[in-house]
């Protein structure tokens, strides 16, 4: 499907083969608008619509990479989107709570990846990502897919001991960085920015709806 993109990623950097696998069994241009799947195997942004992207395939290699799953992980996704990075966390790890804000890209992932799809290890929600899924909680692994100035204290108390999130900071999207945390076993956590990245703006205010 997409074993070109792979091999292009495996070139730039990309080492766990267990994530170029993935990329490569997962046909990106299913999550794409019809008149830009041409550009699927390409590294660069797309929008998807409602002013969202679909993140560029490095920087989904690389945060999936940096998340380090093992195939036992509980996973949550902040910012479905077009469910491109929710399908590969699905092939990694063992479960997948992936919410998103913007209801016509929430409608739109449920009906791809729940209908078309299938993905039996992946639970949707439409609502504020800021504010996670409590009820699901604690989460082996988080990943945010939108930039806000600081790391959503909401999130950071639904992290597990031993946990990892990945998530971009930066109010201005010129100056975004992309940080993990990892919190330990003690409860206390280590941050620490790795990559200069560009992400839309993480947003407030829609009610879960599960």
């Amino acid at each position: 499907m997409s074993a070109q993109l792979a091999r292009r990623l495996a070139g730039m950097g990309i080492e766990s083969l267990r994530v170029l696998d993935a990329v490569a069994r997962i046909d990106r241009a299913r999550f794409l608008p019809p008149e830009r799947r041409g550009e699927a195997e390409g590294d660069w942004p797309i929008p998807i619509g409602f002013g969202q992207t679909i993140s560029q395939p490095f920087i989904v290699a690389y945060m999936t990479e940096r998340l380090g799953l093992s195939g036992d992980e509980r996973v949550l996704e902040i910012g479905t989107g077009s469910g491109y990075q929710t399908a590969l966390l699905s092939a990694l790890a063992r479960e997948v709570y992936s919410i998103e804000i913007v209801p016509e890209l929430a409608a739109r992932a449920r009906a791809l990846l729940l209908g078309e799809l299938s993905l039996a290890s992946v639970h949707l929600r439409e609502g504020d990502g800021a504010l996670g899924w409590p009820e699901a909680a604690p989460f082996d692994r988080i990943l945010v897919a939108a930039a806000g100035p600081d790391v959503p204290p909401a999130l950071l108390a639904q992290l597990a001991p031993g946990g990892r999130m990945i998530l971009p900071i930066g109010a201005d999207p010129s100056s975004q960085v992309l940080r993990v945390v990892d919190r330990r076993e003690d409860g206390r956590c280590a941050e620490v920015d790795v990559l200069g990245v560009r992400f839309v703006p993480l947003t407030h205010g829609a009610p879960a709806a599960g």
